[in-house]
């Protein structure tokens, strides 16, 4: 791959990371040139293998999708990408010696949304959310502090994972409820005495309230963990970290402040919200 194919690849992923107008972006773009295009690109790789999970189409054709994926990370760990996003990833898998397996649990945690769409009565229980979140969120949290400078911070990153993910499905319920999935564990749903097997019935379920007030209690913990391990390492380095997960504490507040009398009303920061919390994470 010569400069010319790398600059392109590198501006595909930023153009993805600029289309989706995510919450992280606040992090990434404080970070200096190579860490903001190393963190481009992994979140573009993150866009793309989730875009297969939540587009419509036909279980067969998005497993063979997420393999047609699995074979790329394969080939860009061996020198020769063919994708422009794994392109892009080139140069900071070298630079950071980002492990193999992560991109492989991130592949891994869209099969488990795949399960999720076609199979709507095998739901996750409490053990199978958690393994969720550290395939989908502890896998970037993993690569991010490789790139940030701070690769030691492990279990900081997958607090910090948990944290964000935990809030984003209390977030999203209503979204991902009316697209058929539910990522709240069955067993506490059953619990409460939920017998409902449609996402679309068991939110509009009042019962549900204890169980979504558990999983942010939940959230909150690991936004705690992530506090206490944050002193063992160079809090400078992991403020992009920090910057995502002010945000996503913000989402928290809100939900809490609402209340889950009705978990699936939408919760929403402003820009002008968001932008002030990033910045007294930076200063902080």
């Amino acid at each position: 791959m010569n400069e010319e194919e790398l600059r392109a690849a590198q501006a595909h992923a930023e153009r993805i990371v600029k289309a989706s107008g995510t919450s992280f972006g606040l992090g990434m773009r404080v970070l200096p040139e190579a860490e903001r295009r190393a963190m481009y690109a992994v979140y573009a790789f993150c866009r793309e293998i989730d875009d297969i999970a939540d587009e419509p189409g036909e279980e067969q054709a998005k497993r063979d999708a997420l393999d047609e994926w699995r074979r790329e990370i394969d080939a860009l760990y061996q020198g020769h990408p063919t994708r422009p996003t794994a392109q892009a990833l080139l140069p900071a898998v070298d630079a950071y010696e980002l492990p193999h397996g992560e991109f492989v649990e991130l592949i891994e945690g869209m099969v488990m949304d795949v399960d999720m769409d076609f199979r709507r009565r095998t739901w996750l229980d409490h053990d199978g959310l958690h393994l969720y979140c550290r395939r989908v969120a502890g896998a970037v949290g993993l690569l991010s502090v490789r790139i940030f400078g701070e690769p030691d911070a492990t279990q900081f990153a997958l607090a910090m994972g948990d944290a964000l993910q935990l809030t984003n499905i209390l977030r999203d319920i209503g979204e991902d409820a009316a697209e058929g999935r539910l990522y709240l564990p069955i067993e506490m749903i059953r619990e409460q005495g939920i017998t409902a097997e449609e996402p679309s019935e068991i939110v509009r379920d009042p019962r549900l309230k204890p169980v979504c007030e558990a999983i942010a209690g939940e959230a909150k913990q690991r936004f705690r963990d992530a506090d206490e391990l944050l002193a063992r390492h160079d809090r400078r380095k992991l403020k992009p970290a920090l910057i995502m997960g002010s945000v996503y504490r913000g989402y928290l507040e809100r939900l809490e402040t609402r209340g889950f009398g009705d978990p699936a009303a939408p919760v929403r920061l402003s820009k002008f919200a968001k932008a002030g919390r990033a910045l007294r994470a930076w200063l902080g």
